[in-house]
């Protein structure tokens, strides 16, 4: 992987991303290179550079320094983009095929130079649109297990688990999840954004008190538990798949955290797709809630059963007590997900995209009601069967 060096920050064009390719020498003398920028998040610009003569692509991805949602008034640290470098060179020495390549990063320009994915689709676009991605929940559940064990200190000496802790330190972007997450869709806070027609609900979650107070607990395990590095915000719009892969992108929210932050966020955006479709595609969407923690509990027990550091891996018992919390954790991440999703800073397409009013706001309310008994009953809830029993009533 080639390390670029440069002196100060400057956004990238669509032009100066082709000078930097050619630079890399990561096309042939003869290539006829074309670019666009497709970014469409938050955060970042991202240039997919095609050599015309023989299709092969890359794509550049540059950290902005403020969130395009709110703008310059929102200053973000560029140091993101090296974590998301290294995450995803750390995640992929385990996840072999399931996150892109790294070809180049440039720390001073916030640049992560990578495989190019064009081939594949966001799942989330995909999924509104009715795809099923039948390998989605086996890779993600295989991604889950590998990346999660073999950053903990069920597979890592104390001393290379503590380096990496602070190797993967994340604060500010920590402080986002800390507050459009755990925090302000808990309040009145000016970020959160509804309909109207959910106002009597909205009020009613500020009111909440042991739902807040469960929310809490679960803020104070995101702050405190350095249990694995996790990817940080895995959800729908961070996966391209199609019908034979899957790749996980966009970790620059990774930190070391509770492994059940991850598995919480991919099975939420999960229920809202089993909340917003009917039928046997609901019933599809369900399988792959259930196959996604199966697979990797499965395959995490397996893992703790060979740890080469934990002294305990085989007490009678131990496994269950580790996978049971990480289920539980999962559960009410999940439901802090669904609920700032519905009604925090920054939605989903999922929902918001359904133009008939009433039933959208019908399904929205079905979303918080999931989230908030997820959160509540988190440790009531024994098994993910009883997760999709738990949706059926709530979707009646």
């Amino acid at each position: 992987m080639a390390v670029v060096t440069t002196k100060q920050y400057e956004s990238l064009t669509e032009e100066t991303a082709i000078s930097l390719a050619k630079e890399l020498s990561l096309f042939s003398n003869e290539a006829q290179l074309v670019c666009k920028e497709i970014g469409d998040g938050n955060l970042n610009y991202v240039f997919h550079i095609t050599d015309q003569v023989s299709k092969q692509g890359i794509i550049i991805k540059q950290a902005l320094p403020y969130a395009k949602v709110i703008g310059e008034s929102w200053p973000l640290t560029l140091k993101r983009a090296k974590i998301e470098a290294t995450t995803l060179q750390k995640h992929g020495e385990y996840a072999v095929g399931l996150v892109p390549k790294v070809y180049a990063t440039d720390e001073d320009l916030a640049i992560t130079v990578m495989e190019d994915l064009s081939h594949l689709q966001i799942v989330r676009e995909g999924l509104i649109k009715g795809e099923s991605y039948p390998k989605l929940s086996t890779d993600i559940g295989e991604y889950l297990a590998l990346t999660l064990f073999n950053t903990s200190d069920f597979a890592l000496h104390p001393f290379e688990k503590k380096a990496l802790v602070v190797e993967f330190s994340n604060p500010e972007l920590c402080k986002i999840t800390e507050d459009l997450i755990f925090t302000d869709p808990f309040f009145n806070h000016e970020t959160n954004d509804f309909e109207p027609a959910l106002q009597a609900e909205v009020e009613a979650i500020w009111t909440n008190h042991l739902l807040k107070l469960e929310v809490a607990k679960l803020k104070r395990s995101f702050l405190t538990e350095a249990e694995a590095l996790l990817h940080g915000d895995l959800h729908t719009g961070s996966i391209f798949a199609s019908e034979q892969e899957t790749k996980v992108i966009d970790p620059e929210f990774a930190f070391y955290g509770p492994i059940g932050f991850d598995i919480g966020l991919f099975l939420a955006n999960l229920i809202v797709q089993s909340i917003t479709r009917e039928g046997e595609q609901r019933e599809f969407i369900n399988e792959h809630i259930q196959n996604t923690w199966l697979i990797f509990s499965a395959k995490f027990s397996d893992f703790l059963k060979q740890s080469e550091f934990d002294s305990f891996k085989n007490i009678e018992g131990y496994d269950a007590f580790v996978l049971e919390k990480i289920f539980h954790d999962s559960l009410g991440f999940a439901g802090c997900e669904l609920i700032r999703r519905t009604i925090g800073l920054a939605h989903v397409k999922d929902l918001d995209s359904i133009e008939n009013q009433e039933q959208r706001i019908l399904l929205k309310k079905q979303t918080l009601k999931a989230g908030e008994l997820l959160i509540v009953r988190r440790y009531q809830i024994d098994s993910i069967d009883a997760v999709i029993e738990l949706l059926g009533e709530i979707q009646q």
